[in-house]
């Protein structure tokens, strides 16, 4: 049995299976991308006097699907580095090299006869022991693997991934009735721990898990508008974020997703099941006639919806004609705005009565009701279904999960009074006084099935930090941040401000923090389990001091955030920050000075003050200035104006990067930090980082000085600066901003390489912050920012 992988091929390089292959190489694992071999060279290709014999000509599909990977939106590639581990080859002459790798994914057309076609010549060339798999969406994996030798069917399974595959959690892991066991653990761990995904076992039948109740509900939810009467918008605008789904909603979905793709997955059901549920995946005419006029959703242009200039419209089912988008209004749809947690929302709406209360009654039932009647066909476990939906489709919760927060009981009488079909598990269940799928039992949660609750089997790497502070306690919080025993003589700083935004009370915990960790703990991580790491500081707490003159508070917080970050970058025991997401601003600035970084790999970190008028106060500056310097290999000649033009360049330009790859590109991050494979594993891994660094006799870093480019550098930033103004990219207040953060980068008005200490640093950096928080047009920025989410250009 393969006990790791090393090396893959995907073959089929396609969208989805390039994605698959950008995928393996951005966490390291070189890939042979094949596909066939084209009928003849192109008319381009013959003038260069290459023919059907050249290996450009042969490869020229795989080749070219890796060349789009670079300008695909969104990136499927971390870092344009994991190019070099995508290897182009073809069917013809390379299937040969199969013998020497240990996983193979197919990923051609869905079409059964060709798949087998394919894996007849795979079984041949593969060596021993090497897992195989499919990615069909919907196929049998059981009939795909039929007439192959015995160690094939060993060691084959489906493996479905979501589009795209960087980014959906979601893997379905489909064993066949031959695939070893051992092979689907070795892989739902490999998954996990590798892959990062979130992986859950599917049974092989038609469209699997994820695919099954989300095409379902989707088109319950088209048959509740045509017969309900409502608009395509105002369907979507009570079926996204209000009830925790996407932000895509229903239709704006099926407009990204392809009503050609979706209608190839319903009918895939459709053909392959007897029951009384079929019709529903027969699509409506109205959606047969937009596939046959070419409206496919974003890739044709138009769709559900269409874009006018800056109007976008909505289509109506009935004229096929396109109009003003409309929305719902309703009663119980403010009070879900007002409502607390997603609970409290379905609720408010779901009972109502009113317009959007009823549509949402009439697509949410139904679906629980379908996903209940699977269990069992599609999936042994409740748990199964609801992580599926949640990390395949977006979902904050999963049907049951939503069950139960709807009230099981009340739901499933109200649904028998109207004559929907309940299951007779669901009746069996509430008949024992068992009014719950899930509960909780001092930290730990437990699942329904087959008559009791069973614990939920967790990957060991996982931390919820809820569930950790029911059974540890918390050592001390505040409004901003609490301190948490993580175990194992570790602590944690949890941020749970708004936005996780770091005001006075977020310092006043880090500095606690430090001193408790130094005092009674091995080491601190700082991060939380929230939408995002963190996104600066307090931006209205700053713009209201500022408006009232109060700059006496804006330098105290200033100080005493510059002297928290040294706090951490001084502790006597390891400071492990661990970033995701959204690591703007001082939520970078926290990670710049702190003994490792463990990123996960969706890390968007950035000093990007001067999209609101300011530049980094935290000591940011100053310490990717460090980083710069620190990368630079011992004994290497380095240009000093060379290192401050690409740190002034990356904080004036608000360069955010797309990946913790990237960050590691742009000095973010350093030799010495981690980047998670799973974003799930983020706190263990962190936690590890600090019993690491502990237990190899962690010392501080030593203070020293820090060479600067000084006033001939300051010159040098200042021109650049006055030559982007003159091109007309920038405005005279750019300018300004620009030459405050040169001063500082420079080091001042001192001699070129003249060293200086740390707090010299700090001191022109607050003294450059305040300058500009005092500015007019600073805080117009800073106040278009806070209503209108987006930047000012003034």
């Amino acid at each position: 049995m393969v006990q790791q992988i090393k090396k893959a091929a995907v073959l089929g390089s396609g969208v989805m299976g390039s994605g698959i292959a950008a995928h393996l190489a951005n966490i390291g694992i070189p890939v042979m991308l094949l596909d066939i071999v084209p009928k003849e060279a192109t008319e381009e290709e013959k003038k260069k006097g290459l023919s059907i014999e050249d290996k450009a000509v042969r490869n020229r599909l795989s080749a070219g699907a890796i060349q789009k990977l670079i300008k695909q939106k969104p990136a499927p590639l971390a870092s344009r580095d994991s190019l070099n581990l995508i290897e182009p080859g073809n069917f013809e002459d390379d299937m040969n090299r199969l013998n020497d790798v240990d996983w193979v994914i197919e990923v051609v057309v869905e079409n059964l006869d060709i798949k087998k076609k394919v894996f007849e010549q795979v079984d041949q060339y593969r060596k021993q022991g090497s897992i195989i798999s499919s990615n069909t969406s919907g196929i049998s994996v059981n009939a795909m693997a039929e007439g192959c030798s015995e160690d094939f069917r060993k060691n084959f399974l489906g493996t479905h991934f979501f589009n795209p595959p960087r980014y959906l959690k979601l893997l379905e892991v489909i064993p066949t009735d031959e695939t070893d066991p051992d092979i689907v653990q070795f892989m739902k761990q490999f998954g996990e721990n590798v892959l990062g995904k979130g992986v859950v076992l599917a049974k092989d039948t038609p469209n699997f898990i994820a695919n099954r109740i989300g095409t379902y509900g989707i088109l319950v939810t088209v048959k509740e508008m045509l017969e309900g009467g409502y608009s395509v918008g105002e369907v979507d605008s009570v079926t996204g974020p209000l009830v925790g789904r996407p932000k895509s909603a229903t239709f704006r979905t099926l407009d990204v997703v392809g009503l050609d793709t979706f209608n190839h997955v319903t009918k895939n059901v459709y053909d392959s099941i007897e029951d009384k549920e079929k019709e529903v995946f027969n699509i409506p005419e109205f959606m047969k006639k937009m596939i046959d006029n070419g409206w496919l959703g974003s890739k044709s242009g138009q769709g559900f919806f269409k874009k006018e200039g800056k109007e976008i419209l909505e289509l109506d089912p009935e004229t096929l004609e396109y109009g003003q988008r409309k929305r719902l209004q309703t009663p119980s749809m403010e009070a879900a705005k007002q409502a607390k947690g997603l609970e409290a929302k379905l609720n408010a709406l779901i009972y109502s009565g009113d317009k959007a209360g009823s549509l949402l009654w009439k697509i949410t039932l139904p679906t629980l009701l379908y996903s209940a009647k699977l269990l069992g066909e599609i999936s042994d476990d409740i748990v199964a279904i609801d992580q599926a939906m949640k990390w395949g489709f977006g979902w904050d919760k999963g049907p049951f999960e939503i069950w139960d927060a709807i009230g099981l009981e009340k739901s499933v009488l109200r649904a028998e009074e109207e004559g929907l079909e309940v299951p007779g598990w669901i009746k069996d269940m509430l008949s024992k006084d068992q009014h719950s799928f899930y509960i909780n039992e001092n930290g730990v949660q437990f699942y329904y099935k087959d008559g009791e609750y069973r614990r939920i089997n967790q990957n060991p790497k996982t931390i919820h930090l809820k569930a950790l502070k029911q059974t540890n306690g918390v050592i001390k919080k505040n409004t901003g941040a609490s301190l948490i025993d993580i175990g194992d003589d570790v602590a944690l700083l949890e941020f749970h401000s708004p936005n996780n935004a770091i005001g006075l009370d977020i310092i006043q915990m880090i500095n606690y923090a430090v001193d408790e960790a130094d005092r009674n703990y091995k080491g601190l991580v700082i991060g939380n389990q929230g939408k995002n790491f963190c996104v600066g500081a307090n931006l209205a707490m700053m713009l209201m001091e500022a408006q009232d003159d109060n700059f006496f508070e804006i330098e105290m917080v200033v100080s005493h955030f510059q002297q928290a970050m040294m706090k951490i970058k001084y502790s006597p025991k390891p400071v492990v920050a661990a970033p995701f997401a959204m690591t703007l601003g001082g939520g970078a600035e926290i990670c710049l000075p702190a003994a490792r970084v463990q990123a996960a790999p969706e890390t968007y970190m950035g000093l990007v003050e001067v999209g609101v008028g300011l530049i980094p106060g935290g000591g940011g500056n100053k310490e990717l200035y460090i980083s710069h310097l620190d990368n630079i290999p011992k004994g290497m000649h380095y240009d000093l104006q060379d290192v401050a033009n690409k740190v002034f360049e990356t904080i004036a330009m608000a360069k955010v990067s797309t990946s913790a790859a990237e960050a590691r590109e742009t000095n973010f991050l350093n030799a010495r930090d981690l980047i998670s494979h799973n974003a799930d594993h983020l706190l263990h891994d962190a936690k590890r980082s600090v019993l690491q660094l502990h237990d190899n006799g962690y010392l501080p870093p030593a203070r020293k000085k820090i060479p600067v480019t000084g006033e001939s550098g300051y010159a040098a930033l200042r021109l650049a600066a006055h030559s982007m103004q003159l091109s007309g990219f920038i405005s005279e207040h750019d300018v300004k901003i620009a030459n405050k953060l040169a001063f500082v980068i420079a080091g001042g008005r001192v001699p070129f390489g003249t060293e200086v200490d740390e707090q010299y640093l700090l001191d022109l950096e607050k003294e450059a912050f305040l300058s500009l928080v005092s500015e007019g047009k600073s805080q117009q920025r800073m106040q278009h920012m806070l209503v209108k989410g987006k930047p000012l250009r003034n």
